[in-house]
């Protein structure tokens, strides 16, 4: 897993020191959408000299490379998404876990926006998720 991540970290551009890797690692695990507190909670002990800095200053390098997307659902946190594809996010308003489906955004009709430039498309669904219906 590490050399697969340090490769796809190389053909972005982005130098793959053990804190990036380890970083992309944390946000790229199946189902988690990590604040940077989660991934400090998860990095911490094991990097002992890891900075909350440390992971905005990557996450930010990241989004910019195309690795990462920011997901901000209810606008009072950031979280983050290795998959970069267009898809949508739905909140559990119980447990708080994000979930990824597929959706064809490009094919939502919407209207009154034909002199804007659209930069990034989302569509978020919040409600309750099949382990908090039980």
């Amino acid at each position: 897993m590490i050399e697969h991540l340090s490769s796809v970290l190389k053909e972005k551009g982005v130098r793959a020191s053990y804190q990036r890797i380890r970083i992309l690692e944390a946000v790229s695990q199946k189902d988690t959408h990590p604040t940077v507190d989660e991934i400090f909670r998860l990095l911490s002990s094991e990097i002992p000299s890891l900075a909350k800095a440390t992971i905005y200053n990557t996450l930010h390098t990241f989004v910019d490379a195309g690795l990462v997307r920011v997901v901000s659902i209810d606008g009072d946190e950031l979280r983050y998404d290795s998959v970069t594809a267009n898809h949508g996010h739905f909140k559990c308003n119980s447990c708080g876990t994000i979930y990824n489906f597929r959706i064809e955004i490009d094919s939502i009709p919407y209207q009154g926006l034909n002199q804007f430039e659209i930069a990034e498309k989302n569509v978020y669904f919040s409600g309750l998720c099949p382990k908090c219906l039980i």
